[in-house]
């Protein structure tokens, strides 16, 4: 190796330094390296080694010992690890005992063979052989007459040893039983470590460590020369390394120099030949671009394809209140660590093949503002499926589907929520640019602007999964409106506290002309990109935005059984390999219920989670509600409302629930309280409760 590959930090160029001026090292001088050696150098030039390198020191008491609860945390997985051991092996130890019984029979006979073939000196048999082949019958002779004495010898020797066996064998079977055990725990399986096989094994491990290759500077360069990223017998074109190999997290990483003229496409091109020379999948092989120069990269080797243990359940379901100021918990990287994605600020795109997990990994983002109680949510989904449609226990606004319903037509409601956002988007720029400094210091939204009730500007996410339906309406003008409101949002929105979530199958974009170029741009304005597995390099570089494949970024070599695994890009300064966290239909629907419970105690329940119809003709919901209570009757269940409400005024009130009813009413100060009839109590709202509703909304008025 080097001088190069052993330097603890890149070289740099070379300093002149005047012998008056130069400090001595004990001075405190930083001295850099020449990248490449001087053939001429001036008089002036000094060239100073470079220092040592830092040597780390081993502690005294390992980590493992330090501190009781350490002490006990490692007795506790010793001691647990023992028993686990035991109890596999004594669940097992009659089919170990039967399998040593027959192969310790199988151990005697071959054992006897090989007594019976060193008795007969069978090696010589090719020296004789040999003899007579060439017609030496005195070299034929001599072999015969040592091997005659030779056999002679060790006949009795053989004849002395079973002698020897009979003896003990009579000593044995009439002495005490635990002489005969004994005998035969040792014995027994001796004889069946000979009888069997050598890929049968009698005792099975009851912890089976998974097999890694365990990587060398040798095995390294082998596998780059075998991809031929550099030639070890030409001058100048052997591969070098710009850092020692190091244990990293689950793997080895190293900084790998290429000969000049090479650089990182090059290694990412001969990703597959560095993997096969490496003997590993090529999922466990990542190279990633180092800043210092383009033809250095670092070389990361995972223990196992890291890839193929999910990250499990995501953290949500402990359904605790959320924050979107802080980042959301994503997954774990190829190296075990968690991934979080600061949402604020942001607009986030997601692509992907179909089922590599796309929703999923979307609906993860969402779930966590949604348990946020002071965040707006919009949830639109082009495609109508069943994942999305528990939203609507917590979106102000929400439209599956492209296709009419009884609610509408959903194109038409998710225009009308777009230049709604929009309106407010241009709204806040506007009072928070006239906020006092105190307020607003620096003239953008903060956490306590966002909560507080008074300046109606919270947070606010828009979904939109599977976008690229909308750029691709029957309604040609349609099309081009909702293009033009999405770029405006996807550019404008997220500074003004508008998150933009847009996820799809089809990143390479719709047709041709403005509208083409409209999807462009709104793919193209996302600052932080999740690609899970693509079709091809050029897809996956669309959804990782420009440059990704030229860094080592490549989403279509993703393994297709790997689902809600991606590429995560634009989240931090690194770009890891992120396995999403699950949150299946079932938990999906439990975390937003928690949701809307948090949503209810904070009053930010609005638009459909509310039960407003936005869609619809405004009614008066007190007035409804009181036409329907009955003479004499003093109060009435919920459901008993709703399901009045649904018979009386149908076109308005045919798919309302109990909650949310309950919402709409006690907006105006109706309190939900226990109503006994037809022999149950349930929470409900009394008659004189809603009079005196009626009656304070109409002093309101009046005055």
């Amino acid at each position: 190796m080097s001088d190069h590959a052993t330097s603890p930090e890149p070289m740099g160029e070379l300093i002149p330094l005047h012998p008056t001026t130069a400090l001595s090292r004990s001075e405190g001088t930083h001295y850099e390296v020449v990248l490449d050696e001087e053939t001429t150098p001036t008089r002036d030039a000094v060239l100073v080694e470079p220092p040592d390198p830092v040597r780390e020191r081993h502690p005294i008491i390992p980590a493992e010992l330090r501190g009781w609860p350490t002490i006990r945390a490692t007795a506790e997985h010793a001691i647990g690890r023992w028993a686990h051991q035991l109890s596999y092996h004594a669940v097992r130890a009659p089919r170990y005992a039967v399998l040593g019984c027959f192969w310790a029979s199988v151990g005697v006979f071959r054992l006897t063979g090989r007594h019976l073939r060193w008795w007969w000196v069978t090696e010589q048999f090719g020296l004789r052989q040999g003899a007579a082949e060439r017609n030496d019958p005195e070299m034929w002779m001599k072999l015969h007459r040592e091997v005659k004495a030779t056999r002679t010898w060790r006949g009795i020797v053989l004849v002395g040893e079973a002698a020897g066996v009979a003896m003990a064998a009579g000593v044995i079977l009439t002495g005490p039983a635990w002489l005969l055990a004994a005998t035969l725990a040792g014995v027994v399986p001796a004889l069946a470590r000979i009888g069997r096989p050598t890929d049968r094994r009698i005792i099975s491990a009851a912890i089976v460590t998974p097999r890694f290759r365990k990587l060398n500077p040798d095995i390294v360069l082998r596998a780059y020369y075998a991809a031929k990223l550099g030639d070890p017998d030409k001058p100048g074109q052997q591969v070098q390394f710009g850092s020692t190999m190091s244990r990293d997290g689950n793997g080895s990483r190293v900084l790998i120099d290429l000969p000049h003229g090479k650089g990182l496409d090059d290694a990412v091109k001969a990703k597959p030949a560095i993997a096969s020379g490496l003997d590993v999948s090529l999922s466990q092989v990542f190279i990633t671009r180092d800043p210092t120069s383009h033809r250095r990269h670092a070389l990361w080797v995972a223990d196992r394809d890291p890839l193929a243990i999910p990250a499990g359940r995501t953290p949500l379901l402990v359904c605790k209140p959320t924050d979107i100021w802080a980042p959301a918990p994503f997954g774990l990287d190829e190296r075990g660590n968690r991934v979080a994605v600061e949402m604020m600020w942001n607009s986030i795109l997601v692509g992907a093949q179909p089922r590599q997990g796309k929703t999923f990994s979307a609906r993860a983002l969402a779930l966590y503002a949604a348990l946020d109680p002071y965040v707006k949510l919009s949830v639109f989904d082009g495609k109508g499926s069943p994942d999305w449609r528990k939203f609507r226990l917590v979106a102000d606004r929400c439209a599956f589907g492209l296709a009419m319903t009884r609610d509408g037509d959903p194109v038409e409601l998710f225009i009308d929520s777009l230049h709604a956002i929009k309106a407010d988007v241009q709204d806040r720029y506007q009072r928070l640019s006239e906020l006092p400094v105190d307020v607003c210091p620096e003239g953008k939204l903060t956490r306590e602007i966002a909560r507080d009730p008074r300046y109606r500007m919270p947070v606010r996410l828009v979904v939109l999964d599977e976008f690229q339906e909308y750029f691709d309406l029957p309604d040609a003008d349609a099309t081009k409106e909702v293009a033009a409101l999405l770029v405006f949002l996807v550019k404008v929105a997220p500074a003004a506290g508008v998150i933009v979530l847009g996820a799809t199958q089809k990143p390479s974009g719709i047709g041709t002309g403005q509208v083409a170029q409209q999807f462009n741009a709104f793919r193209d304005n996302h600052q932080i990109r999740f690609s899970l597995r693509t079709g091809s390099w050029q897809v996956s570089e669309l959804v990782l935005g420009s440059g990704a494949y030229s860094e080592g970024f490549d989403s279509s070599t993703l393994l297709p059984d790997y689902k809600g695994v991606g590429i995560l890009r634009g989240a931090s300064d690194a770009t890891p390999t992120v396995r999403t966290h699950l949150a299946d239909a079932q938990d999906t629907e439990k975390i937003l219920t928690a949701a809307r419970a948090y949503r209810q105690r904070a009053r930010t329940l609005t638009g459909t989670a509310a039960g407003e119809d936005v869609t619809r003709e405004a009614r008066d919901v007190l007035a409804d509600v009181r036409q329907i209570y009955n003479p004499g009757e003093r109060g009435l269940h919920w459901q008993q409302i709703a399901t009045r409400l649904a018979a009386t005024y149908p076109e308005h009130y045919a798919d309302l629930t109990p909650d949310a009813i309950s919402a709409q009413v006690r907006a105006f100060g109706v309190p939900s309280v226990d109503v006994k009839r037809d022999g149950l109590t349930l929470k409900g709202a009394r008659t004189d409760a809603i009079n005196a509703a009626i009656e304070r909304r109409a002093m309101t008025t009046d005055r």
